[in-house]
């Protein structure tokens, strides 16, 4: 299930840190803190992989609240959405740990916001995301170029081209095939078209 108990404090708490003079800047790395409950665990008592990435919402509305971007969304009736996202585990994170996420911008290309995302436990990284996101006008639902998106948020000189990491991965991900609409399995599993 959806944590949204969890979203509405931390979207509370990210509010109070913003009218407490705690903002952020768009481009500044968003920290908040959680512990792991029995809602995150699977069968191998440790965090499940789906989970972190639930939980990773939580990061960047923080970061949205705090550098002024959500009241920008409510104000031009614009959506987030997530169009790709990779992700590296290293450690894992059990019932209880206390949990830090950090989220950051990383990058910016004419249509899409690049953001790192990591949970750390006891000072150690546990995992490490990177996405693909944009920001979309809800009436249409199309991604609005980002240089509209820094405009309508006083960024307007802000040059932040991808790394070659993360240039590779989007090249890569524009190969990557999709699956095609109709096609349906059938009792021996064969694809038919």
């Amino acid at each position: 299930m959806y944590p949204f108990l969890r979203l509405g404090t931390h979207a509370i708490k990210s509010a109070i840190k913003q009218k407490q003079g705690h903002s952020l800047q768009l481009t500044d790395t968003s920290e908040i803190t959680l512990t792991a409950n029995i809602n995150d665990i699977d069968n191998f008592f440790e965090m499940n992989n789906g989970r972190i990435f639930t939980l990773f919402d939580l990061g960047r509305n923080d970061l949205a609240i705090r550098s002024g971007l959500a009241k920008k969304l409510f104000k031009h009736r614009w959506g987030l959405v997530v169009a790709g996202s990779t992700i590296q585990y290293r450690k894992r994170v059990r019932l209880f740990d206390k949990v830090t996420i950090k989220t950051r911008l990383i990058a910016v290309d004419e249509r899409w916001f690049y953001i790192e995302q990591s949970m750390w436990v006891k000072g150690q990284p546990t995992c490490s995301a990177l996405l693909r996101t944009g920001i979309t006008n809800i009436v249409t639902g199309k991604v609005l170029p980002t240089e509209q998106v820094l405009s309508a948020l006083d960024y307007k000189d802000i040059n932040m081209p991808p790394d070659d990491w993360v240039k590779a991965w989007s090249d890569a991900d524009k190969i990557r095939p999709f699956p095609k609409a109709n096609v349906h399995l059938t009792k021996d599993s064969a694809i038919n078209e």
